[in-house]
């Protein structure tokens, strides 16, 4: 390791004075203006990453549905998931140190990592659209190759398409072929033999408006357009030749204000889906006969998605285990959907979707989607290997739901949720099981719902249990919560704090919007009066 070439190289990249960063969930997201200096130590991050695992490692740079002038990155490890929790905080070490401690900080992580510095190591880079992204990208690749790393620039591509980039290249290919074509005949030759037979009946429903978020899923989706069988056609609005990323739609947009995007026509009854800005996160909509906004959010996905797979599982009669994992946010009418009416586990884990995929990988075949559209399903390898030889061996009817399983899981990007894959999944489903939008929607009715925030002097006077739905402390807290929850019908409230600042987040959900509005209200005002609240009191109405 050179590290004199390490520290003239970072002369070029240097970090403002008093910038701290925490890598998190989502990697680092800050002002693109600011994040030069994490870009290059984030390559010298993934070259000691890689030559540890011995495997290849991604880098992406995008900042998914944060505003065009932020901007981010984030690694991804060998099997094409989230990079490891004790890698999280070398990130966070390496990224915030001054520059006269860069070196010694490189040679603790790879002491502390054990990493064998003579080790090759190979990363793979990609970038969303932002006008940031290509030079920030440049900045990673200068920290890759100071430490002597080889690298592969993809250039432009969705979050999950890089995740499935690296999967590929350390499963020796068996997954699939590490190229963007790779990546779109693995999905639509899984989602033409899928539909095949629906297609046959002339369904004439399969018209999709997607908006793309003016990012990079438009480019990718208009690329893949001509791979999919004659029966879906798929009308981009949104594709980034007007308008800013994110800007007024996208998946984050329609989910947290409850009402379309701008710049999509939509008609009565007519589907429509939106991408987030990297193309990670999807959610689905449409306007009733009267001109009423109706959201599917990701647990009516889920919901969809799950009851599918049971039914085939039943066909197949094989003992595999399914499971749906959810986080407190997930509606309660959902989850008693799903455990009451399809019969089909359900699990609860703390929010963030690294405990969501963790908690997949228990079964084998776990669905996980949290209520923002993100998520996907998960197939252990001996499932997998199961239902291959199923789909060859079977007595006919056997081997049609296992033809069929094989299908719908080669569909899904199993590294992380996809919102192009996920959207081939829906409108396969939907196809074959004959379901309009609407038909979809009503499997049931969500509870009204209403979040809220309180600001605290501390946010860590709360602590929580039972992935977050149970408060430990301050005392007294949850003992009020139980009792306001009593006054109301189908009702349920929970607190959390936030990872960030300093503010109780408060979740209730109730029979009517006006019950859940005061349940909200009560919690809010006992988070401020138990948890040393401050500012403004909570007021009725908000």
């Amino acid at each position: 390791m050179d590290l004199d070439a390490v520290t003239k190289q970072s002369v070029l990249h240097a970090k403002p004075d008093g910038l701290i960063l925490q890598y998190g969930t989502a990697g680092f997201r800050t002002k693109a203006e600011h994040l030069d200096h994490v870009m290059f130590r984030m390559g010298l991050l993934a070259v000691l990453r890689s030559k540890q695992t011995k495997s290849t490692i991604g880098v992406m740079v995008t900042a998914s549905h944060n505003p065009e002038e932020d901007n981010g990155v984030k690694l991804v490890d060998p099997l094409g998931e989230m990079l490891a929790a004790s890698w999280e905080e070398h990130a966070t070490c390496l990224a915030n140190a001054e520059e006269q401690h860069l070196p010694r900080v490189l040679v603790d992580i790879s002491e502390k990592a054990a990493v064998d510095l003579h080790q090759d190591a190979f990363v793979v880079i990609g970038r969303d659209t932002r006008p940031s992204s290509e030079r920030l990208s440049q900045s990673v690749i200068d920290g890759v190759t100071v430490l002597g790393g080889q690298f592969y620039d993809y250039g432009l591509l969705t979050t999950p398409q890089l995740h499935y980039m690296v999967f590929c290249r350390n499963s020796n290919g068996q997954y699939g072929k590490a190229t963007v074509e790779g990546y779109y005949q693995k999905l639509s030759s899984a989602f033409v033999e899928l539909t095949k037979q629906a297609f046959c009946r002339g369904d004439d429903h399969r018209t999709l408006k997607v908006d793309c978020a003016n990012g990079i899923g438009a480019l990718k989706l208009a690329e893949m357009k001509h791979y999919f069988s004659p029966g879906l056609s798929v009308q981009l609005f949104n594709d980034g030749t007007k308008g800013k990323l994110n800007h007024l739609c996208g998946a984050d947009f329609v989910k947290s204000h409850q009402k379309p995007p701008q710049g999509i026509e939509m008609r009565a009854n007519e589907r429509c889906c939106s991408f987030d800005g990297d193309a990670d996160r999807i959610v689905y909509y449409y306007h009733d006969a009267d001109g009423q906004f109706h959201l599917i959010d990701g647990d009516k996905i889920a919901t969809l998605i799950s009851s599918f797979l049971k039914e085939l599982l039943l066909e197949i009669g094989d003992g595999l285990s399914l499971g749906v994992v959810q986080t407190a946010y997930a509606n309660g009418s959902s989850t008693r959907y799903l455990e009451e009416v399809m019969k089909v586990p359900v699990y609860c884990t703390k929010t963030g979707v690294k405990h969501l995929h963790h908690k997949a990988q228990e079964f084998d075949i776990g669905v996980y989607f949290e209520a923002n559209g993100h998520g996907t399903v998960l197939l252990s390898k001996a499932a997998e290997t199961k239902i291959k030889q199923l789909a060859k061996e079977s007595e006919d009817e056997k081997r049609k739901a296992a033809k069929m399983l094989e299908n719908i899981i080669d569909l899904f990007n199993q590294t992380i949720g996809d919102a192009i894959s996920d959207m081939l999944v829906i409108e396969a489903i939907l196809a074959l099981k004959g379901l309009t939008v609407q038909q979809w929607d009503a499997l049931y009715t969500d509870l009204p719902n209403r979040q809220l925030k309180v600001k605290v002097a501390d946010r860590q006077v709360i602590s929580t249990t039972d992935a977050e739905r149970q408060v430990v402390k301050p005392p007294g807290l949850q003992e009020a919560i139980n009792d306001l929850v009593k006054k109301y019908r189908l009702s349920r409230a929970f607190v959390r704090p936030s990872g960030t600042e300093d503010i109780v987040r408060v979740y209730a959900e109730a029979d009517s919007q006006e019950n859940t509005d005061s349940l909200a209200y009560e919690v809010s005002l006992a988070v401020f009066q138990l948890a040393g609240g401050i500012g403004e009191r909570p007021q009725r109405g908000f």
